[in-house]
């Protein structure tokens, strides 16, 4: 009885220690699939300002996914930080994230950016264009994705895989378009187009067009400005080399993703989470994403960088983005069908 007394005794003091620990020493444990040096700079920041500190895990997309389903109640992870509303659309899916309210972030964040019932929000956005080189395309051909499949773009179209999310996504957007047949189709004469079999990422693909292997890319909007900003001199004369055009500008509008965050399921510090992610749309945070990294502010409030501003205005595809991951399935098996390695 004397154990168990106690046992109980140190348990109550430890919890206790616990409980004081993370009152004094408020804390956000975050898993991040990003890589890039202006997340950091933001997080300090937020220190900064709440004294709440961000402890940040880095690994790719699915292996967060595996570890937080493993964790399960036991797991640190308060946030969960991707890449793309198909990995979100995923997690959620999973169960691995819990609905939250939060006026600032309905308020921030357009309502097509974010999970309807809350479950996850954009942070920065980028949009999935036509890349052209200036003295082989004149833009005046181009007009929207389903006119990439005329014969006139036989052999002069670089794109990456179709096992990568980003164009799993963009063929959701065309499914929720035209319907799976339809989609299937434009997959099989994008193929046929295609310069060489997929391979690479989309900085790879821009690079096949400066090298003149290919006319046209399709690529996310901030590897251009990555390869502009490289320290590779090779890597800027590609992005030299190089002009963008927005797509459906008549139309639905160009495709559009976002790298965005929610809130684990089993959250231990669930107040400190919110308040990052309200941060993380503050328009202080909004315009270092947009100054340092070539994505698009979700706020509708915040200017893009005088580089990607360069680039034009644009009419986006406004589509949920949560049916963007309710199409993935389908988007992967019209890929198959299609030929698409």
């Amino acid at each position: 009885m004397k154990f168990f007394l106690i046992l109980c005794m140190a348990s109550s003091l430890f919890a206790a220690g616990q409980n004081e620990g993370s009152i004094n020493n408020p804390e956000v444990n975050l898993y991040s699939h990003r890589h890039y040096d202006v997340d950091q700079k933001l997080y300090d920041q937020f220190y900064i300002e709440t004294g709440i500190k961000v402890n940040v895990i880095k690994a790719g997309a699915d292996e967060l996914l595996e570890r937080i389903k493993n964790e399960g109640p036991n797991s640190p992870a308060d946030i969960l930080l991707t890449v793309d509303a198909g990995r979100l659309y995923k997690a959620q899916s999973l169960g691995l994230l819990q609905p939250i309210s939060s006026a600032v972030l309905t308020e921030s964040i357009p309502s097509h950016l974010r999970h309807p019932e809350g479950y996850w929000f954009g942070l920065t956005k980028r949009a999935r264009v036509i890349a052209y080189h200036k003295d082989r395309v004149d833009p005046a051909e181009l007009s929207t994705y389903e006119e990439l499949t005329d014969s006139k773009w036989e052999g002069r179209i670089a794109v990456r895989s179709s096992s990568n999310i980003y164009n799993q996504s963009l063929m959701a957007s065309i499914i929720a378009a035209h319907g799976k047949d339809a989609a299937g189709l434009w997959a099989e004469k994008i193929v046929s187009n295609m310069f060489r079999e997929p391979r690479g990422n989309d900085r790879d693909q821009v690079k096949s067009v400066a090298a003149g292997q290919a006319d046209l890319a399709i690529i996310n909007t901030y590897y251009l400005g990555n390869l502009l900003n490289s320290a590779d001199s090779e890597e800027v004369s590609a992005g030299k080399q190089i002009a963008l055009f927005f797509p459906n500008q008549k139309d639905r509008g160009t495709h559009i993703n976002v790298s965005g965050a929610g809130v684990t399921a089993y959250a231990p510090n669930k107040e400190n989470a919110i308040q990052l992610l309200e941060f993380l749309t503050s328009i202080e945070a909004q315009t270092i994403y947009a100054q340092e990294n070539y994505e698009y502010p979700v706020r509708e409030n915040v200017r893009p960088s005088e580089l990607v501003a360069s680039w034009g205005l644009f009419k986006e595809d406004r589509i949920n983005m949560d049916l963007l991951g309710q199409l993935n399935v389908e988007a992967v098996i019209e890929f198959d069908k299609a030929g698409w390695k």
